[in-house]
């Protein structure tokens, strides 16, 4: 067979070139620490590569997630555990201004008092955060949650819906509060209220002081209900008379309950209907009423501005009267129950956050766990083997030496050499 110069020139040049692509491939390979180059290096695990990269880049997104959420629910319980200290500071200065010793002049010093710690409870509910979006607004958070109506009476403008964010790919966390469920909701085990007033919201023209209720029974028939009791007879030979409200016929007299004498003036009266216990003192009169309620019931919706604007009133206006006495104490009993069950549910609020800021941390955990099992998938799917590769790359080398020495001596040969 006859080897031509050309064909000599091209397989030497084919195979110094083909040597050098490899050179230059395990050169690429060492510079940038990966055996996948180019997709076309190794189709499948570039194809698998890159849903292990995508599955990365989404864990990240929902830890940058995780880390707003955490900011905004850390802020929340701050501000609850300022809250909570409002309300404690509320609750000390009613109870001072519950005594007997006191003077008008210092129940409206108290008052005073009183009106800076409500003020402090406003601009807490209405706190914002850094990016100036109101915490306790629901999906409303580019407004204050509370403002004050005509009559000065705050009004919760924010929504009942909560902001939701995705900390991970199945779990939705609120991360925000409604101003409604801190403020104007009770504990599910709050229990009953009582409250020396009409239905209508007048006030009572008599001095009935209201002690309770109490709970006596929880299996007595009618516990649960809502009840209130009505006076009427006259100054000489006043009666009462008890009601339970039903849900399909609404008010309805409790046996034995109806027109009974009111003896209570000095001495207290004790009734029990229901499963509850109440005590009367006081003068009465014709259609004042005493109203028993479930703390939670829509009855008597709680709201603990109300609340405490209506010991800021009562501390506010002088005592002299009876009837203006038996309002003041009526209404720092209702008010100081109403601050306790605010507390509690302040409290479980509070709990809630602090939850699901260890649930945050949990999820951290986990992540992290699966961040370090991607980072393991993707090192064995394109990572370099350096050992393998220099040792690749040193036999390359001589390859390539090899190829060019061959071609060096081959073509210096010819037949004239041999003639």
């Amino acid at each position: 067979m006859r080897i031509s110069s050309v064909t000599m020139y091209e397989q030497s040049s084919a195979s110094i070139n083909r040597q050098q692509g490899d050179l230059l491939k395990i050169g690429q390979q060492l510079s940038s620490g990966r055996k996948v180059v180019n997709p076309s290096d190794n189709p499948q695990a570039a194809s698998q590569a890159v849903g292990v990269s995508q599955s990365m880049a989404m864990s990240e997104q929902y830890g940058n997630s995780r880390v707003s959420a955490r900011t905004s629910l850390a802020q929340s319980e701050s501000v609850l555990n300022s809250v909570s200290d409002s309300i404690t500071s509320a609750k000390t200065l009613l109870i001072q201004a519950s005594s007997d010793t006191l003077s008008n002049a210092d129940r409206e010093s108290i008052a005073s008092e009183l009106k800076g710690v409500y003020q402090t409870l406003i601009g807490q509910a209405n706190t914002a955060d850094g990016n100036g979006r109101y915490l306790f607004g629901g999906q409303i958070d580019n407004a204050p949650p509370y403002v004050a109506n005509e009559q000065g009476a705050m009004k919760y403008n924010g929504s009942d819906i909560v902001r939701e964010q995705r900390i991970d790919s199945s779990r939705n966390m609120p991360v925000a509060e409604s101003g409604r469920a801190i403020f104007q909701k009770v504990p599910s085990g709050a229990g009953y209220i009582g409250e020396a007033v009409r239905s209508d919201g007048v006030r009572n023209a008599g001095s009935v002081i209201l002690s309770g209720p109490q709970v006596s029974d929880v299996n007595g028939e009618g516990y649960g209900d809502d009840y209130r009791i009505t006076f009427g007879g006259d100054t000489e030979t006043p009666t009462l008379s008890v009601q339970r409200l039903t849900q399909d016929q609404g008010w309805q007299p409790v046996p034995d309950m109806t027109d009974i004498a009111y003896t209570g003036g000095d001495a207290p009266q004790r009734l029990v209907f229901g499963g509850l216990s109440v005590s009367l003192s006081g003068a009465s009169e014709a259609a004042d009423e005493v109203n028993i309620s479930q703390a939670k019931n829509a009855q008597r919706e709680p709201d603990l501005f109300k609340a405490m604007e209506e010991a800021i009133r009562v501390l506010e206006n002088p005592a002299s009267s009876d009837v203006e006495k038996a309002d003041l104490r009526n209404t720092l009993n209702t008010s100081m129950r109403d601050l306790d069950n605010a507390l509690d549910n302040v409290l479980t609020v509070r709990a809630s956050a602090g939850a699901r800021l260890n649930e945050l941390d949990v999820i951290d955990s986990i992540a992290s766990n699966r961040m370090m099992s991607y980072t393991q998938t993707m090192s064995d799917l394109v990572d370099l083997d350096y050992v393998e590769a220099i040792s690749e790359y040193s036999l390359r080398q001589v390859g390539m030496q090899a190829s060019q020495q061959t071609f060096m001596n081959m073509k210096g040969m010819s037949l004239f050499d041999y003639m």
